[in-house]
């Protein structure tokens, strides 16, 4: 690594913020918000956490502290939900048992049997959540400061209330959509009815009324009477915290809203499981929602648990940990809870995965093909219906030899990436039918063999519904990197599948090339090492502060990097922490438009030419360019498709895009790539954050660097967060299941 020798002062000195939370799933294009429900409830901007692309630690009144398994910003500790706690009270005897816990066949699918029996009754959330939040210029005291609060945290401004874990989390996902490679029209409205009832009881609450459209989106049908009969059913709106619902409640109630009101508990319990999902977690353990709870001032937990269990707000699961100490002992469980959607999704995808598993009955030959890069993978997925294939960036050329050998054969094949490619569909598209092949009468798609690039970034909703649409005797393969970071939605699917060491896994051999390889192969390792770069391949620039990293990555954006290496500047990628602070996203993005593409911003804050990245769900980030803008929206271009986004989404779904979160970023590539980091961030770093971040640039990579030791520490000795989930133990039963069918 060498120094830039281009390094100067900086132009102006800018106050150094503290990088603000990686939001790429709310896409957030809007001002900064100021977020506050009272002088104890205040959110500022700053925060650096632990987690990957987080801030955190953005300080919150004492009187809202959140539990030390979800603390509230300010409260100062964290109790990770993985962390193993000793399974505790709050859950129904029996219920919901793991299958294969008993070891019998019948028995193990007699209890998955029984839970989705139960499941049938409870209807399920729906949580589509697409409208901005109207204006409220008029409103002022506690309707204001939560009218602000929410706009901040779907704006992406602001981070919500932290849940189980150190740093802030990202706004609620939804269920992924699918992409739009065409132009497409705005959503239907919710009949203006149901929003004005809504709104009258918001009003009432002393609650903004401008909340109404995504509180009638949040609850569906029957919104306002809901509200009225259970006014913390106001947690549902992607923004809102508990003392914003207690005031609302308040309001509504008055004396008979208390701490120990059921229905509380019950709402409680619901948002503390959605803000974990939100970290990636499927499930918590029993203990850990106890102690949120009592943190809540909740006075019976563990009975509010168990009546949430029993009405079926949540679900309960036994997951055993082992084998019994004595033959007269019963084994030793962890108590999981979990919300409908999610325990579904890891259950269905558990069954499609034991099904491809077991319904691939033609092992095949495929020797003569097997040569070259790919060899050991195109031998082990000859044999087999599933596989998993890790690696670097190198490895995907191993994909690539695999697809040419099994199209060879003969085989109808699909390549399919988490980002855009030129030789792959990507997911969403796969799912919507918008790219790739059809399906046969029972929805499945007509293929042999699909490879999915980019694994770690499935959430288990999107790949359950990938596997479900895998017809029998086909082969799957996930392939991916397993150091950068994971998906952006719950569960850790690529991990916990090679956890279960059920199915066939090839690791590659070959290393990623040139020095930018070297650098990130030691990275995923937890080595920082110097790497020789004679091309200048890798260049350190240090920084003093915020603005001479701003001053210094335009520079190298818009001069050194086109200059030096004959890359033009929008071929060059700017990655950094977060998007607020004084060297976040909007800032870099402010500074970069002015240099690249000045303008007024007269289409909603965008000038025809500008570098954007369009978020047409919860989880993607799609870069594209603007093109014009009409009565029908912005008019986008990605990949050579047209999109246009209606005009009151384009606050919540498009940004600039010349800066961008790692998040954002994972599963493209670019020549250069410009990483920064500013003094702020230094907490916000962590392992698989660096790898990913560093792993982006092909040809060359810039490090604007200014967090002194924090970087390599945060290679050495901030490994990745653990994540709860229970993909790897339901595999790990069916497929003993399937054995002693045998």
């Amino acid at each position: 690594m060498s120094t830039d020798p281009e390094t100067d002062a900086a132009e102006a000195d800018a106050e150094a913020g503290t990088a603000e939370p990686d939001t790429a799933d709310s896409g957030d294009a809007g001002a900064d918000a100021e977020a506050g429900a009272g002088a104890g409830d205040a959110e500022p901007e700053a925060g650096a956490g632990a987690g990957p692309e987080e801030g955190a630690g953005a300080s919150g009144g004492a009187g809202d502290a959140e539990p030390e398994a979800g603390a509230e910003p300010g409260s100062g500790s964290s109790t990770d939900a993985a962390d193993g706690a000793e399974p505790g009270a709050g859950a129904e005897p029996g219920a919901g048992a793991e299958p294969g816990a008993g070891g019998g066949v019948s028995e193990a699918q007699a209890e998955l049997a029984a839970q989705r029996v139960e499941r049938e009754r409870i209807a399920r959330r729906k949580a589509e959540r697409e409208h901005p939040v109207d204006a409220g210029a008029k409103l002022s005291g506690r309707a204001a400061d939560l009218l602000a609060a929410v706009r901040a945290v779907e704006s992406g401004a602001k981070a919500p209330a932290l849940t189980f874990d150190e740093a802030p989390p990202a706004p609620r996902r939804a269920a992924p959509a699918p992409p739009q490679p065409r132009p497409q029209a705005p959503a239907p409205a919710r009949p203006a009815g149901d929003v004005g009832a809504v709104r009258a009881v918001l009003a009432r609450g002393g609650a903004p009324e401008a909340l109404a459209g995504p509180a009638a989106e949040a609850l569906g049908e029957g919104a306002a009477e809901l509200l009225t009969e259970d006014p913390w059913r106001l947690l549902a709106v992607p923004g809102v915290r508990p003392t914003q619902a207690d005031g609302f409640a308040q309001a509504l109630l008055g004396s008979a809203a208390g701490p120990a009101d059921e229905r509380r508990g019950a709402a409680l319990l619901a948002w503390l499981l959605a803000q974990a999902a939100e970290r990636g977690h499927t499930a918590l353990e029993a203990p850990v929602l106890e102690k949120a709870l009592a943190q809540y001032g909740v006075p019976a937990p563990a009975e509010t648990l168990e009546a949430a269990i029993g009405d079926g707000t949540v679900l309960v699961f036994h997951e055993p940990l082992g084998e019994p100490a004595t033959e007269d002992e019963e084994p030793p469980v962890r108590v999981l809870v979990g919300l409908e959607e999610h325990a579904l999704a890891e259950e269905s995808l558990a069954d499609g995965l034991a099904r491809l598993a077991a319904t691939f009955t033609a092992p095949a030959d495929w020797s003569a093909a097997a040569a070259g890069p790919g060899a050991d993978l195109v031998r082990a997925v000859a044999g087999a219906g599933l596989v998993t294939h890790a690696g670097g960036e190198a490895a995907r050329a191993e994909a690539l030899a695999l697809l040419a050998a099994a199209r060879g054969l003969g085989l109808r094949t699909v390549l399919a990436a988490h980002a855009p490619g030129p030789e792959a569909v990507t997911v969403a598209e796969l799912l919507s039918g918008a790219r790739g092949p059809g399906r046969d009468a029972d929805g499945r798609f007509e293929l042999d063999l699909l490879v999915v690039l980019d694994a770690p970034q499935l959430d288990v909703e999107t790949a359950a519904a990938l596997v479900e649409s895998v017809p029998d005797g086909a082969r799957l393969v996930l392939s991916g990197d397993p150091g950068v970071l994971g998906s952006a939605g719950p569960g850790r699917v690529f991990a916990d599948v090679q956890a279960a060491r059920a199915f066939p896994h090839v690791v590659s051999r070959t290393p990623d090339p040139g020095p930018i390889g070297e650098l990130v192969s030691g990275i995923g390792i937890g080595e920082l090492n110097q790497v020789d770069a004679p091309g200048k391949e890798v260049v350190i620039v240090p920084v003093r502060d915020a603005g001479e990293a701003v001053h210094r990555t335009v520079q190298l954006v818009a001069d050194s990097v086109p200059r030096a290496f004959g890359i033009p500047a929008e071929a060059v990628q700017v990655i950094t922490p977060g998007h607020g602070g004084a060297a976040g996203t909007r800032a870099l993005n402010a500074a970069l438009k002015a240099r690249l593409n000045p303008g007024p911003g007269r289409f909603g804050g965008f000038d025809p030419g500008d570098r954007v990245v369009h978020v047409p769900a919860p989880g993607r980030a799609v870069p594209a360019r603007v093109v014009s803008a009409d009565a029908e929206g912005l008019h986008l271009e990605a990949a050579g498709a047209p999109i246009v986004v209606p005009q009151d989404r384009v606050e919540s779904r498009v940004r600039h895009g010349w800066a961008v979160t790692a998040h954002q970023a994972v599963g493209a590539r670019w020549p250069a790539v410009v990483v920064v980091l500013p003094g702020d961030a230094a907490r916000a770093l962590s392992r698989d954050w660096v790898y990913t971040a560093f792993g982006r640039a092909e040809r060359h990579l810039s490090v604007v660097h200014g967090v002194d030791q924090a970087l390599a520490h945060a290679v050495a000795q901030v490994p990745p967060k653990p994540r709860t989930t229970r993909l790897t133990g339901l595999l790990l039963a069916l497929t003993a299941a399937q054995q002693e069918q045998v």
